[in-house]
C-alpha cells in the first residue's frame, strides 16, 4: 500500500480543495446546487482518487487513478475558468488557482511516468 498522505501531490491536491472551497463560499447563492457544487466535487474527486489509487497496492491500478484524478483536474479548469468569465472569481485568485492546477498536473505526470 501507498502512503499517500505522504505524497506531496496529495497533500498539495487537498491544499487546493481547501483554498477551492473557500473561493466558492463567495460565490452567489444562486449556485449553490449549480457550478458551486460542480466546482466543488471535482476539486474533492482530485485526492480522493489518488487516495483510493494508492491504496489498491498496485502500480497499474494506482495509475488509472491518476488518469481519473487528471480528467477531474481539467473538468475543475473548466468550471473555474467559467466562474471568472461571470465575474465570481477575481483574476488573481484565478491566476493562482491555476497555476496551483499546473504544478498538480505536473505532479500526476510525473508520478505515472515513475510507475510505469
Amino acid at each position: 500500500m501507498y502512503a499517500h498522505k505522504k505524497l506531496s501531490l496529495w497533500q498539495g491536491s487537498m491544499d487546493l480543495a481547501v483554498i477551492v472551497y473557500r473561493v466558492t463560499a463567495g460565490f452567489p447563492k444562486s449556485e449553490m446546487f449549480g457550478l458551486s457544487s460542480q466546482v466543488r466535487r471535482s476539486v474533492v474527486s482530485i485526492p480522493a482518487n489518488i487516495s483510493e489509487g494508492a491504496g489498491r497496492g498496485r502500480p497499474r491500478e494506482f495509475i488509472r487513478f491518476l488518469r481519473i484524478s487528471n480528467g477531474s483536474l481539467s473538468e475543475l479548469d473548466t468550471h473555474l475558468d467559467l466562474a471568472f468569465r461571470l465575474n465570481y472569481i477575481e483574476a488573481e485568485t484565478f491566476n493562482d488557482l491555476t497555476g496551483k492546477m499546473r504544478k498538480i498536473s505536473a505532479q500526476i505526470s510525473g508520478l505515472i511516468r515513475s510507475l510505469e
